[in-house]
């Protein structure tokens, strides 16, 4: 049977009257929707894609960050630290991935390393205590395979790699769990406040709220002037290209490898995945186009000759893929939360290169914000916490079952079970990008050359786009 994707297969809208709304299924909205859930708000997260995490948060760098450079005094501080040490609060019940790894920002130009000393006592006033400077030699020391240019350092021992998707995917199904609902392919397209609830009108049908939370990431501003008739802000998209170098490649750094950061950007990053690689990026390229996550080969290019010439051995290193990903960038560096009392909605945009550490510090602070309108709720005894599904390279993965069954994809180890389980439930993949996002199916050496044949058959009737359209489409 093929699917249907005038939401045949998706639950139908409901009339229920909910206490929230959540528009949009990233990292942030996820964040969001679960914190309200926890506290015993009835929920619903509207995402206009197929599949969550289809904007911004399907493509970054999976650092978790500390905040010790991050603007001191700021919301997006606040945020940074209390996401932070949520994040490992929950790690265990959750099952969340994380690799402690450390990071040090490294001087490569007498410039750069006049502004460490600066750097160092900015962390100290965030917070971060441990952060300290560190001479070229024990730079060296820590880490041998960098260029023997690099003038010294500041060692940030507790930033962390992490899984980008499986944490957004656990705290949705943790909403999932407890009463929240989750309606995808349904695009906010307008709506009403009569001064009590919303009626917001969507792709799919009406749905009735007490109070919105705008989470659209990249269409933020165009959800509030769609709704709200105006926006306090404006989304200037940005485009950050990646280049990831093959597995071997992972031993030759053992901490994430910072540039001295700008006034516009935190720069190209060496950094390695729980996934097994090494990776380069982001770049930082406005952009009008929201949804171009094209790359190109000059960006390429220069990526590489950026990252070989810092790290000289990757130069015999082959590259698995490259990608690219779009930030919410905004007309403004700072966060864009922006609550309207009188209108019960919280806008929460401009969320860019921190958002995906401080997502569970946003939802905190939005349901602050939510509870200063008046609204309460009682939060709930005995939640159900649901495991993570973990794709970390050192994870306890289906193949390394007594009886793994059929493996599909050989680079990433990813057997049939693992796809099959992936593409049936409330958060089933609908899409060749979520499957990847959800097992990591295609994503390693071969590119999905041996292996898409055979999942065209496993996928039949599980896409909006049949795989095989899909590949011919490229």
């Amino acid at each position: 049977m093929a699917f249907d994707p005038d939401c045949a297969a998706l639950p139908p809208i409901t009339s229920d009257i909910f206490d929230v709304v959540v528009i949009g299924a990233g990292v942030v909205g996820c964040a969001i929707a679960r914190r309200f859930v926890l506290e015993g708000a009835k929920v619903a997260v509207l995402e206009k894609a197929p599949d969550i995490l289809d904007g911004a948060s399907k493509a970054n760098s999976a650092i978790l960050h500390t905040g010790f450079d991050a603007p001191e005094g700021s919301v997006e501080l606040d945020c940074i630290r209390a996401g932070y040490e949520e994040y490992h609060r929950i790690r265990d019940d959750l099952g969340l991935a994380e690799t402690p790894c450390g990071a040090h920002v490294v001087a490569w130009t007498p410039e750069e390393l006049a502004l460490l000393e600066g750097i160092t006592a900015k962390a100290h006033a965030n917070g971060v205590s441990d952060v300290r400077p560190v001479s070229a030699e024990a730079l060296r020391e820590a880490e041998p395979h960098l260029a023997g240019t690099a003038l010294g350092a500041v060692a940030v021992p507790g930033e962390s790699i992490i899984d980008p998707w499986s944490a957004p995917y656990a705290y949705l199904a943790q909403v999932l769990e407890n009463g929240g609902q989750v309606f995808r392919q349904c695009e906010v397209q307008a709506g009403d406040f009569d001064g009590d609830v919303w009626r917001l009108q969507t792709s799919r049908g009406q749905l009735t709220t007490r109070h919105v939370i705008n989470a659209a990431g990249l269409h933020g501003d165009r959800v509030d002037e769609a709704v709200l008739g105006t926006a306090d802000f404006s989304i200037i998209p940005r485009k950050g290209q990646f280049v990831v170098y093959d597995k071997a490649a992972a031993k030759l750094i053992s901490s994430v490898i910072l540039p001295v950061p700008t006034e516009r950007t935190k720069g190209v990053v060496l950094f390695n995945t729980v996934f097994g690689n090494l990776a380069v990026g982001p770049t930082a390229e406005d952009q009008p186009s929201r949804v171009d996550a094209s790359t190109n080969t000059e960006a390429l290019m220069g990526l590489r000759a950026f990252a070989e010439e810092k790290l000289p051995a990757l130069r015999n290193m082959p590259v698995t893929t490259v990608y690219a990903g779009l930030r919410p960038a905004s007309d403004k560096k700072e966060y864009r939360i922006t609550p309207r009392p009188t209108q019960n909605w919280i806008t929460v945009g401009g969320i860019r290169s921190t958002g995906l550490t401080g997502s569970l510090g946003i939802a905190r602070y939005v349901y602050r914000l939510y509870a200063d309108m008046g609204a309460a709720h009682n939060p709930l005894a005995n939640p159900q916490v649901p495991r993570a599904n973990v794709l970390a390279q050192d994870g306890p993965r289906d193949w390394k079952a007594a009886d793994p069954g059929e493996i599909v994809c050989h680079c990433e180890m990813v057997t049939r079970r693992e796809i099959e389980a992936a593409l049936h439930g409330p958060l089933a993949a609908r899409s060749l990008a979520g499957l990847k996002r959800q097992t990591r199916v295609t994503m390693g050496r071969c590119q999905g050359f041996y292996c898409t044949a055979r999942l065209a058959e496993l996928t039949k009737g599980h896409f909006v786009v049949p795989l095989a359209e899909e590949m011919s489409d490229d």
